[in-house]
Parts: C-alpha cells; structure tokens; sequence
C-alpha cells in the first residue's frame, strides 16, 4: 500500500506524434498476441489464425469491397463519438440516432420519385443530419438545463428509437409486397448510393464518410467552432472564465455528432439494403465509440480505426469458416485492442513517478 501512496502522475511535455502512433501499434500488437492464446485454445496455429483472417479481410477484391463496405457506417459513428468525446459530451447513442437518420431517409426515400439522384442522395444525408442532429438535443438540454447525466439518457433512448421502429416496420411502414416480412418499402431508384465496384457491395457513402472525415478534421483544428469544441471538453470552468459560450459549444457539438451518426444510418440504408429493418445495424452505434478511442479521437485516426475493426470482423468470419474457431474471436480482439489502446494513450500522456 505504501508503494502506491508515493506513486504520482506526470503530465509528459514533449508528447511527440511519432511516439503516439507507436504506442497505438504496440497496444494492437499485444492484443493480437493475447488473443493468439485464445486461437491456441481453440485448436488451431495462431499463424494460421491471422493469416486467414487477413485473407478473408484484405485477399481478394470481394474481400476488400466487404470490408470497405463495413467500415462506412463505422466510420460516421466513429466521428460522432470523437467530436462528441472531444466536448465532454457522453454521447452513448450513436445507434438511436443512426436509426434516426435511416427513418428520415425511408420517410424522404419513398415519396421523392420526381428528384434526380444528384438531388436525391444530398437531400438524404442533409435532412438524415439535421434529424439525427434534433434528436441528440433532448438529452444534451437535460443536460445544460437540468443536469441530468447524459450518459443514461442517450443510452435510454437508443431502445426507445429501436422499439420505434419496431412498431414502424410491423405497423405503418410494414411493405405489404414484403412477404410478411417486418421491412419498410424499399426507397426509390434515385435515393440508393451509386455502387463502386461492379458486382460488390461497395458504395459511394464511403468517400462521403472519408471526406467527412477531413473536413471534421479540418473544423476541429482550424476554426473557432473547433477551438471552441477542444477548450470546452479541456476545462469548462476556463472557458467559461475566458468568455466563451459554453452552452451553445455544446448544442452545436450535439448537432454534430447526432448529424453524423444519423449520417451512418442514411449511408448503410441507401448503400446497402434499401429498406428499414430492426437489424438494419449490428451495433453501428455502440462500436463507432471503440473506432473512436481507437482513433484517439482524431478524425483522420477514426478512418484508421474503423478500417481496423471491418478487417477483423469480416476476417474473423473468414477465419471461423476455415478452421472452426468462433467468430466471436472478433469481438474479443476488439475488446482487448480497445483496452490496450486506452492504455497506451494514458502512458503517451502520463509519466509515473516514485516520490
């Protein structure tokens, strides 16, 4: 107990990019390796493991569409969290707002036939955006204005937007030509993301999600609003002592990041199936906040990240087909490199000392 009592923290003064980028590595490096004596367990070389999860990830032009393809959502829910993070705004539902933006791009998708697609597709994202921008509000005014945790009250709601839909898909919304299964009319022609790659899946929200991407990077470190973002979630008490306007930071961050997680579900419902579903995202949301503190919350890190988790779950169902490990196997990995990389990024920032 004593040695922890003269055991202090010390914020490191030269905190080099380089370095940062090889703790991040090294922290992946070590989840890969703890997570090899998990594929050891099940049976199999730990070689072999991760051969051919990077074969079914990145070893064919099938594979590589696929992972693209997964990590698009990903990374719109990734600079939801990051931006949102940045501000200190616990943002936990990027799933309830990119069911959102997927409703707002069935209500628009199915009533605008007239709209050309370069219209079309815009117009979708733009008012997906605003909506899921809207919805993220309710709890950041409980929060400003009556202090109540954000944290519960975005988590909450995702389950309240999900048995939404659920009532939208089995109600209202139900598509009578769907067989009796629980799915929405399909949007029109125009509203659905031209393909980039023939005979794939692979879709333009991609590129749209990587210039988002720079362009949220740029905001951030170039433009009052950002500076704005960055000081709020250093110190609010000194930002509010330097004059800046404190609440309406954090209403425009909300608009932010609930935009860009609405954006994803716009992205994955006109890129990929073309009508709502309850199933529409595997945890979009939930895993966009991994993407981000893997990205250390840095935009362009976000793209890295979210490339990182597609390769290792479409991988790890590759994997799991060859040499019957369970694909759950991907999971773990990401739970691990999570850890690791929230390790890494306190040892970047931190120095421990004796005395």
């Amino acid at each position: 107990m004593e040695a922890i009592k003269i055991m202090r923290l010390e914020i490191r003064e030269n905190r080099s990019f380089l370095r940062l980028i090889a703790a991040l590595f090294i922290a992946v490096g070590f989840a890969m390796a703890v997570c090899s004596v998990l594929i050891l367990w099940g049976g199999a070389s730990p070689v072999e493991g991760w051969m051919l999860m990077f074969k079914g990830a990145l070893g064919s032009r099938f594979a590589v569409s696929e992972t693209l393809t997964r990590a698009t959502p990903l990374i719109f829910t990734g600079l939801a969290a990051a931006v949102a993070f940045r501000a200190k705004l616990w943002n936990i539902g990027g799933e309830g707002q990119f069911y959102v933006g997927a409703c707002m791009a069935v209500f628009l998708g199915t009533r605008g036939e007239t709209l050309p697609a370069i219209v079309m597709i815009p117009w979708l994202f733009t008012a997906g955006a605003l909506a899921g921008g809207l919805f993220l509000l309710v709890p950041t005014f409980l929060k400003t204005r009556l202090n109540v945790d954000e944290v519960v009250t975005t988590l909450l709601l995702n389950f309240v937007v999900l048995l939404f839909v659920n009532w939208l898909v089995f109600g209202p919304w139900k598509d009578p030509m769907a067989m009796g299964w629980p799915q929405s009319a399909p949007v029109v022609d125009t509203a659905m993301l031209p393909v980039l790659m023939a005979k794939t899946r692979f879709h333009l929200g991609f590129i749209i999600a990587v210039v988002s991407a720079v362009f949220v990077w740029w905001f951030m470190a170039y433009t009052t609003w950002g500076f704005e973002i960055r000081a709020v979630g250093s110190s609010i008490t000194a930002s509010t002592f330097a004059g800046m306007p404190v609440g309406a930071t954090i209403v425009r961050t909300a608009l932010i990041s609930g935009g860009l997680a609405a954006m994803a579900g716009v992205s994955e419902l006109c890129g990929v199936k073309g009508y709502l579903t309850t199933d529409l995202s595997p945890g979009f949301g939930y895993t966009g906040i991994v993407v981000a503190m893997l990205g250390a919350l840095n935009p362009l890190g976000v793209i890295a990240g979210a490339l990182f988790v597609a390769m290792i779950y479409i991988g790890a169902d590759s994997m799991s087909r060859a040499i019957n490990i369970s694909n759950y196997i991907a999971d773990v990995t990401t739970a691990v490199s999570l850890l690791s990389v929230l390790v890494a990024l306190f040892l970047t920032t931190y120095r421990i000392r004796r005395g």
